[in-house]
């Protein structure tokens, strides 16, 4: 039986149910990224996995979801929003599959390639999708309660990751996107129309995706080795070489092209918008690593289980989802400037309390200091993107919903490689495999990396407090209220 054709009239009818199917992709990505972390420590003894390939788990993910995003965006407006969209769903299903099959480090870090291939293609349309629907008096709200299912997705992720770990086995938290994927699918195959194409869209600008893609990759396989390589070594030396080098290539080509990737007149002559996203990198370059470093400290250094661990790092992303709509209607009233900024204060006392965290620390000093660090990023993260968002034209709202989610994968990247570098530093090379060793190798030395890695800790959420400090500076440059 032939599907109807559903035509743009059906979809204003029905944008609330369309609105409900695409936040189910805005929930996918991050709550993939928040189940991994408290899994981390679990699956890296099984597929020996050193410290650094451990965060490479996260992070290939996230590289890959920042390099593609914009480029995945430009194709769909080209090729069909929902099209690409159906994909996304499809390839992020294949890469779990292929994850939770993984025999090793390699395989599994490669299926987080795929992973995060499938969830640039999700972020990239959902809000896209949305936007086109909802008319101009609706769609502040209807972003809103998008951006809602990405903070439900990274308050949900730590505890049931926790759960499936403990219940079913780390290979369970990746086979449990796939009836989610398929159902997202076939709900979407059904109520969205197919075969649209926007012919007048630009062309992709292949050699500014690539050179962004040289300049990410560049800049972070260093931040991540370098604590083992050595700051000084000739490979880390020439890999940030070729990452300043692609990001000069990069501007040069993007001044030049008829249509570029980035627009980069934005930065140079738009100062809210280039303010605010700064402060969104800084912002997730401080934020994002808590979750997986926090998930490590909690279990290796405190002995707690899985699931206990998820649950004390669900206060933070669960604070993250209640106020941030609060604070987004707040910043209607009272503009986004101190809001942002106090925000971004906030988030650095959290890592500051964080920072003094020991072996014998106790629940409720923890949930607390986490509880302050999603207060702060409540404050933040819907002010600082209503303002971003209202600071173009509305023929520019598609490029300015990719280059904050650009600055968003590309600061949560960073955050996994800088700060995850910093905490495996006092460990060394064979480091990482004692810290995940769990008493195998013999507990003296499983006792010496988990005091490494401790002292790592504390030293990673000081260097994210001061991130979150420049951030809140930057804040304050964007004018206005």
């Amino acid at each position: 039986m032939p599907i109807r054709r559903i035509t743009a009239d059906d979809l204003q009818a029905r944008r609330w149910e369309l609105l409900a199917l695409t936040s189910v992709g805005a929930f996918m990505t991050p709550f993939d990224g928040a189940i991994v972390s408290v899994a981390l420590p679990v699956m890296s003894p099984e597929l020996n996995l050193s410290f650094a390939a451990s965060m490479w788990v996260q992070a290939a993910y996230l590289l890959t979801v920042a390099v593609l995003l914009i480029p995945f965006g430009r194709l769909a407006d080209q090729r069909g929003r929902v099209r690409y969209y159906l994909m996304g769903t499809v390839v992020f299903v294949i890469g779990s599959l292929l994850a939770g099959f993984s025999t090793g480090g390699a395989l599994l870090i490669a299926s987080r390639v795929v992973q995060g291939a499938g969830g640039a293609l999700l972020a990239a349309t959902s809000a896209a999708i949305v936007t086109a629907v909802f008319p101009p008096s609706e769609r502040g709200r209807a972003l809103g309660i998008n951006v809602m299912a990405v903070y439900m997705g990274l308050s949900v992720g730590p505890p049931l990751g926790g759960f499936i770990t403990d219940a079913f086995g780390w290979r369970w938290i990746f086979f449990v996107n796939v009836p989610i994927g398929v159902a997202v699918l076939v709900w979407g195959w059904l109520l969205l129309p197919h075969g649209e194409r926007e012919s007048s869209a630009p062309r992709v600008d292949v050699a500014g995706a690539a050179l962004l893609a040289s300049f990410l990759v560049c800049l972070l396989v260093p931040l991540t080795f370098a604590p083992t390589w050595g700051w000084a070594s000739a490979l880390a030396v020439t890999l940030l070489a070729i990452a300043a080098a692609s990001l000069v290539a990069f501007v040069f080509v993007e001044r030049r092209v008829t249509a570029p990737l980035l627009d980069l007149d934005l930065l140079l002559h738009n100062r809210l918008f280039a303010a605010a996203n700064l402060a969104a990198l800084l912002n997730y370059m401080a934020l994002y690593a808590i979750g997986v470093l926090t998930a490590v400290f909690l279990e290796v250094v405190q002995g707690r289980s899985a699931a206990q661990s998820g649950w004390l790092l669900l206060s933070q992303p669960l604070l993250m989802a209640v106020l941030s709509p609060l604070s987004g209607r707040l910043s209607d009233r009272i503009g986004s400037r101190w809001l942002a900024t106090g925000g971004m204060v906030a988030v650095a006392a959290g890592m500051v309390l964080l920072a003094t965290l020991d072996a014998a620390t106790g629940m409720g000093r923890i949930a607390f200091s986490l509880s302050v660090v999603g207060v702060g990023m409540a404050a933040f993260s819907a002010p600082n993107s209503s303002a971003i968002m209202g600071s173009v034209r509305r023929d520019q709202l598609g490029l300015a919903s990719g280059f904050l989610g650009t600055m968003r994968t590309a600061g949560q990247a960073l955050s996994v490689a800088l700060l995850g570098g910093i905490a495996a530093g006092p460990l060394g090379v064979a480091g990482g495999r004692l810290l995940f060793s769990h008493g195998h190798d013999g507990s003296a030395l499983t006792a010496a990396a988990a005091s490494g890695f401790a002292s790592g800790y504390q030293t990673a959420m000081l260097v994210g407090a001061g991130l979150a400090l420049v951030g809140a500076a930057v804040s304050l440059t964007r004018g206005g209220g």
